[in-house]
């Protein structure tokens, strides 16, 4: 059995978070300070704001991983650390943060793809799942379609062509009114509304195609809410989220059951902040279940950005050599690209 420790870093956004595992997948201590209620004022991430409290917050978040997992610096094996992508300020908080570190007890750097960090997040959650299997990772940036082929090997079926699954949400919401984070509140509101109200489209929809793009959908729903306006039609707000909640699902799960089928897949994994998403869970639940395909996402709290996923990562890319040195930056546009 693997006792080994790795110290995990995540400062990619708005979230300072320091994790411990042992042996890549029990969690020891996963502590993470969130900037929401902070950037709520402003209705959405200030860059500046969240650099300046990731310094302030990440040697008491340390501190206080350590004191849960009962552990000291001593006993750390590896140190493992998104370097991207996410804001380039936030990420070198938490970078500088690991090298420093690193340095200090002469242990080795390990830089993690805060993207493919969501995907191992699954790991945690599930000690029973192991590769090969398709990944919907689904965030405020990103939304991508992975065939993970083992734990360092992975090939992208396809990915946003413009604005990922979240960015549309939390743009959706912010026009109509409610506060950050918007995908949370149009989940909530969506549960009020009738999902076929408004017919909304869906983009790249043919057979075959892995690509995806919500800045169509995105405009057709800011134009439905102009156009109404104009007309001075009251409206429906819980109708129009649970429209665009039901469009963006439907392409999700129609991808993602399709991409899994033509590689010859039994699992599909969801990741991702949007994972937390409920309709996006039941519909994709249901759709794997009538396609014989086993369903796996993560607790909610490792849907969101955390640093056990970074940690656990980070194990698996020690296993086989793939450390940094200290001359390891941040890579704000870091993407998810394939593994072979």
């Amino acid at each position: 059995m693997d006792n080994s420790l790795t110290l995990g870093i995540e400062s990619s956004c708005d979230e300072t978070s320091v994790a411990i595992l042992r042996g890549g997948r029990e969690i020891l201590a996963n502590v993470i300070s969130t900037q929401i209620p902070i950037h709520q004022k402003f209705g959405g991430v200030v860059p500046e704001i969240a650099s300046r409290k990731h310094i302030v917050n990440i040697m008491p978040v340390l501190d206080e991983a350590l004191h849960k997992a009962d552990v000291t610096l001593k006993d750390i094996d590896r140190i493992a650390v998104a370097y991207g992508p996410g804001l380039v300020g936030a990420l070198l908080v938490g970078v500088s943060a690991a090298k420093t570190l690193a340095f200090a007890i002469d242990k080795p750097l390990v830089a993690v793809n805060h993207l493919e960090g969501h995907i191992f997040a699954n790991f945690l959650s599930h000690p029973d799942l192991k590769p090969p299997f398709m990944a919907l990772v689904v965030s405020g940036g990103h939304t991508s379609l992975v065939h993970v082929k083992d734990y360092n090997h992975f090939k992208l079926m396809g990915q946003t062509r413009d604005d990922a699954a979240g960015e549309a949400f939390d743009k959706v919401a912010r026009v109509m009114g409610l506060p950050y984070p918007g995908g949370p509140q149009i989940d909530k509101l969506a549960k009020e509304g009738n999902p076929d109200a408004i017919d909304f489209p869906m983009a790249l929809n043919e057979k075959g195609n892995y690509e995806f793009s919500f800045s169509g959908l995105k405009s057709a729903v800011l134009n439905y809410l102009n156009s109404m306006k104009l007309k001075h039609i009251e409206i429906n707000k819980a109708d129009v989220a649970a429209s665009f909640q039901k469009s963006v699902v439907n392409i999700l799960v129609h991808k993602s059951i399709e991409a899994a089928r033509q590689m010859g897949m039994d699992k599909l994994v969801l990741a991702g902040g949007v994972a937390a998403n409920s309709s996006l869970e039941e519909h994709l639940r249901q759709s794997a279940k009538e396609n014989n395909l086993e369903f796996y996402y993560p607790s909610k709290i490792l849907c969101t950005d955390n640093a056990a996923m970074i940690a656990c990562r980070g194990y698996y890319q020690a296993l086989t050599g793939q450390f940094a040195d200290s001359s390891l930056n941040a890579v704000p546009y870091l993407e998810l690209t394939d593994r072979e």
